[in-house]
């Protein structure tokens, strides 16, 4: 066996069963005009189904709320058109013998007005209020909120129809979930605001429904991140114990999965509690909720992926800690992000002990669907 081998672990939950522990991290793309998936992205999807990705999971596909997007070449998961395109993107998956999860999302006021599929339609948001603290608008009432909470269980039961081995919640990267959680941006003072396991209600209300659309055999993930792209820096919980109980609001509303987003998977989360090299995010929520969790963050890459988002282009990482620690049972899968969007074949590679044809991350492979 290789030194890659705890990689090629089988993983089983529910009625998820995998062939190894790597995920394909969802990755914004953006090439669904008018929200519909392609015959490009259906054959995206497929050449890493067909090369040893244990799990795909999709780029972020819009919940039926007309202020989800600012751009109308990401995918919709509502519309008769999008939904029989991502019909051919899961058959295709499964005919190459993968298994797939849309990640459903809003972003939230990360989208601004004027723009996405329906430009006259409002954002969303928990307040009205930005990160900068600004009143743009009037905060949405409770009734308003329930319709959010509606639009993620409407596009996951639409998961479970078209034949989807499971479903993720983009909660993460300061999009509408994750300004919930966010106090900054949450001045709510009903059940949905205050305190950080006051404001993760929001969520909590969403896996719940979620699971009731999907039934009890389809996994359900939650992505989530310390960290915002408004601002790097932010962190929500700030000790073990805060995490522990923000944690603990989306254990009881049925989560099965935690992804657990880091710019870097090697950081640890409370160095000052178990040193520079302690448990990262992902290993410190399996140790407080006893839940499988995916780690990911700049596998493979030497630099972080907002860098690549940015142009940025990025040298080669070795794994061999990445699998210490998935082998210390730390975490259960990896997701991997811009070296598998580099080259569909990463997996294959190191599944085939091929790690010297493994390449650096050219910021270019954005343009394009290979």
């Amino acid at each position: 066996m290789s030194s890659a081998a705890p990689l090629f672990e089988p993983f089983k939950l529910k009625s998820l069963e995998l062939p190894n522990r790597i995920v394909m991290a969802p990755m914004t793309r953006g090439f669904s005009p008018n929200g519909v998936p392609t015959k490009d992205v259906v054959d995206y999807y497929a050449r890493r189904a067909a090369a040893d990705v244990g799990l795909i999971i999709s780029e972020g596909t819009l919940v039926p709320r007309k202020g989800a997007s600012d751009n109308a070449n990401y995918p919709l998961f509502h519309t008769e058109p999008a939904l029989a395109g991502w019909k051919k993107v899961i058959d295709a998956v499964h005919g190459e013998g993968g298994k797939m999860a849309p990640q459903i999302w809003h972003q939230g006021l990360l989208r601004k007005s004027g723009t996405g599929h329906y430009p006259d339609a409002p954002s969303d948001s928990p307040s009205g209020v930005t990160h900068k603290g600004k009143q743009i608008f009037e905060e949405p009432s409770e009734s308003e909120v329930a319709d959010m909470v509606a639009a993620y269980a409407q596009a996951a039961a639409s998961a479970r129809e078209l034949g989807f081995d499971t479903v993720e919640i983009h909660g993460a990267h300061g999009y509408l979930i994750d300004e919930f959680f966010w106090d900054v941006m949450n001045k709510r003072e009903d059940k949905y605001g205050g305190t950080l396991v006051e404001r993760a209600t929001f969520a909590g209300e969403v896996i719940s429904e979620v699971k009731k659309a999907v039934g009890p055999d389809i996994p359900v993930i939650l992505r989530f991140s310390q960290w915002k792209q408004q601002d790097y820096d932010a962190k929500l919980a700030r000790t073990p114990q805060e995490f522990e109980a923000f944690l603990k609001v989306f254990v009881d509303a049925g989560v099965d999965i935690l992804h657990a987003s880091q710019r870097r998977f090697w950081e640890a989360e409370f160095p000052e509690d178990d040193g520079e090299n302690g448990l990262n995010t992902a290993g410190w929520a399996k140790k407080l909720t006893g839940l499988p969790t995916i780690t990911v963050g700049s596998v493979g890459l030497s630099g972080e992926f907002i860098g690549g988002m940015r142009g940025e282009g990025s040298k080669t990482r070795p794994l061999t800690d990445v699998i210490d620690r998935l082998e210390k049972g730390e975490f259960d899968l990896v997701a991997v992000g811009r070296a598998l969007l580099q080259d569909p074949f990463w997996a294959q590679k190191v599944k085939e002990g091929r790690t010297d044809e493994l390449e650096g991350y050219d910021a270019k492979a954005m343009a394009t669907l290979y």
